[in-house]
Parts: structure tokens; sequence; C-alpha cells
């Protein structure tokens, strides 16, 4: 997500920083390379346009421009400017008193509704809460089984509304049934329609004034770019909404849609769906996301998936490898299985300040599949070769690669791969820091 508009920020403000002092003719040439960009990436036309000028406003001034470092302060400016263009703070979900809580969703037909209910639920559960799922969709063929079939999958209690017809009477039934069982929120998946209608909106308008959610979150699909902004805006027009949840943002390398919601409509986005996994959804933090967009990493969340994925006494045993110059194969299967919880390669990589800047990795497009290939190829050896990979001769290595449904070739690969990190991890070991473990990094 934001690609395309990180690469050409990145640009702009090397020439910037390039530059000892600054006028205001660089800074007009700089805003209007800004703006560009912006309208790129499918910026709202007014929102990238109050953006820019707030910007030169703030660049122009005396503090700027006699600064020793004035491409730095810009680039501080922009960094606030995006911050503030996405809401400032993250914006929670308000429960209320009410017990249940119902939740409302509602969006056009293939905005990703029903699969981000569960996703929401699952979130919602990590949270300790107690989360029931009800389909009120009666229109799409298979929508009730898809929700149900979900909600098995993540363990949590989905309403049975086989035999009955009226959505609001669904929804009636569900949040008592819920009530009845002892569940906190109630996610309410409403029906879509390939565009707003007085019919859609009605049977909403009906749902709200029986249900009374505690909150109405709009689900967009990033990948719409404007058009998503421009329904929002009729939704929140329309029915009210309290919050949006943005799908698909990993599809969309523009990203517009998501720096001018805020603007638009005058509603925070809660939550952006990264991926089809059932747990690929995240809170939508504005400040972290800007440090994305400007290149400088996200290591907050990446501390917060370490932590929710990693398991510590592994995490241990592997510090303890590593100082005692004992990295095996099997240390090596175990930390790619950690990775692999967390996300894909590309993610992971893209929240670590500075990486994606840098000339060795810029052109790499790390693959997800090479780390089940490699998982694939240690899990077919024995132990003894896990430990000591000296004794992996020729007849082991095809008896391997059999085993694993892979090649001689790639067995020989991933032993090579495996000798260079070794090494690496013992030259990070005899303290000659990150410098040096990066110059090594074999992917």
């Amino acid at each position: 997500m934001f690609e395309n508009l990180s690469e050409k920020l990145e640009n702009i403000f090397k020439k910037l920083k390039g530059r000892g002092i600054l006028n205001e003719e660089n800074v007009n040439a700089s805003l209007k390379e800004i703006r560009m960009a912006l309208l790129e990436a499918d910026v709202n036309f007014k929102v990238a346009k109050d953006f820019i000028e707030d910007i030169r406003i703030r660049a122009l001034g005396k503090e700027v421009l006699d600064s020793i470092t004035p491409g730095q302060q810009i680039v501080k400016i922009v960094h606030e400017r995006l911050v503030d263009l996405m809401g400032g703070v993250s914006a929670n979900i308000k429960f209320g008193s009410r017990i249940p809580a119902p939740i409302m969703l509602v969006g056009l037909q293939g905005c990703g509704k029903t699969t981000t209910a569960a996703k929401l639920a699952l979130l919602l559960s990590k949270e300790q809460k107690k989360v029931y799922l009800v389909s009120a969709d009666v229109y799409r063929p298979a929508a009730i089984e898809q929700l149900a079939l979900l909600g098995k999958q993540i363990k949590t209690g989905v309403f049975d509304s086989h035999g009955l017809k009226d959505p609001v009477e669904i929804c009636v039934q569900a949040v008592e049934q819920a009530r009845k069982d002892g569940y906190e929120v109630i996610i309410i998946d409403t029906a879509g329609r390939l565009h707003i209608d007085e019919l859609l909106m009605k049977e909403l308008t009906k749902i709200k004034e029986k249900v009374n959610p505690a909150e109405i979150i709009y689900v967009a699909d990033a990948m719409t770019g404007q058009d998503a902004v421009n329904v929002g805006a009729k939704f929140n027009e329309l029915i009210g909404i309290d919050g949006v949840i943005m799908t698909k943002m990993d599809g969309d390398a523009r990203g517009g849609s998501a720096l001018s919601l805020k603007s638009v409509i005058g509603k925070p986005i809660k939550f952006v769906g990264i991926g089809e996994k059932i747990d690929n959804l995240e809170v939508f933090h504005p400040e972290r996301m800007a440090s994305r967009i400007l290149g400088m990493g996200d290591i907050l969340t990446l501390v917060e998936k370490a932590q929710a994925n990693i398991d510590n006494k592994t995490a241990l045993e592997l510090q303890k490898s590593i100082r005692k110059n004992n990295f095996s194969l099997e240390d090596f299967r175990n930390q790619l299985a950690q990775i692999k919880k967390m996300g894909s390669m590309k993610d992971i990589l893209g929240m670590i300040p500075g990486l994606g800047k840098m000339k060795a990795l810029k052109d790499v497009e790390p693959d997800d599949r090479e780390l089940v290939k490699i998982t694939a190829i240690i899990d077919s050896m024995t132990k003894e070769e896990r430990c000591d990979y000296l004794i992996i001769d020729g007849r082991r290595r095809k008896r391997i690669a059999l085993g694993s449904g892979t090649t001689v070739q790639d067995v020989n690969l991933l032993l090579k791969k495996y000798m260079e990190i070794k090494k690496m991890m013992k030259k990070f070991n005899q303290k000659k820091g990150v410098k040096s473990l990066m110059r090594n990094f074999p992917f």
C-alpha cells in the first residue's frame, strides 16, 4: 500500500535534503511535485490542494528557511500533516453501555463485509470480548453459509437465521439471542447492493432504528479509489456512520482513498484489511501509516506483531544457540515458522526503517513460497542432519529432495544460504553490529 506515493516522495525529499540552502523557488518546485504525486495516488483534488497550501505556509516560514537542515524540516512538516490528514490518532470502537453492543457493518456489494465481519470478530476476541456474528443478507446466495463457516473457523457464535426472510427481524432476534447467551458484542453483516438505492437505505434505516447500534462502520474497498470516498459520504449523509474499515489495502499501491476519507467524510478509519487471511485486519494508526508512507518504517507495529506471534521460549533458545555459535538447521526452521506467523516478508521488511531504501534489497521481491519450500526441505531431514549439516552427503541430499518434493539443487541452495546465515550470526555475535548483519543478509 502507498508504494507508488512512497517512491515518489522519497525521490522528492532526496533532492530537497541535498540542498544546503532552500529558497521560495526550491520549495514551490518541490511542492508542485508533491501535489502531482498526491493526485497520481488518487487523493481527492481539494484535499491535495489544501494539504499543499498548508505545507507551503509552514515551509516558507523563517524557522524552515533559516534552519541548518531545511530539507529535513520540510519532511517533518509533511509527516505531521499526513498524520493530521488521516485523523491524528487511532480511533477505537465505542461499545457504549449496552450488552451486547451491536456493531453494524454497511457497504456496497463486493467490498468484503462478510469476511471483514469475521476478521473484526477475531480481533475483538483477542481483546477478550465475547463476540457474536449475524448475517442480515438474505439476498446474496450463500451469504449466511459463508459467515457460518467463518464463524466456525474463528470459533465464535453465529446466529442461525435459516427460515427467516426479513433482515430486520433477523437482527432483532439475533440481538436477543446474543443477550441470552452472554455475548458482549454482536457484529451485524448487512446486505449490500451494486450501488446505493432507496430499498437498501430503507432496510439499513429500519435495522438501525430497531437495534440501536453502538456504532455503524462503513466497509470501503480501497481498490475502488475515490468511488469509496464518494459512497462513504453518501452512507454518512443518509444513515450516519461512525468510522471506516478499509479493505484490500494490500492490493492498492496508490492509497488515495485512505488519505482522503477523513477530510471528505469527517469520519476516521478505524481498521485496515491487509490481506486475505482471517487475521489480516489491523488497527489503523495514522502516525505509523504516515511514517511508512515516508519510508521511515513502522517499528511499533513490527514489535506488536512479534509480541503477538513469537514464542518467548523459542526466542530464548535461539539466543542461547547464537551465543554458543550453535545455530542449527532446527533453529533455522523454527525461526521461519515464527516469521510466517507475522505476515508476508514484504510487509515485515517494509516496517524496518531504512530497509526499503537499501540498494541491495530495493529490487528484491521476497517470495513467501520460498519459506514453505525451505521448511519442507528441513522437515525431510533427520534430527541428526538438522543438528549437523556436515553429514549431509550426496546420497542424503537425494533422499531429502525426494521427501520434500523438491530438487537436489534446491537442497544445495538451502544449505548454501544456511551456511551464509550461520556465518552472519557468528559475525553478529562478535558484536560487529547491524551493518555487518545487513551486509551479509543472504535473501
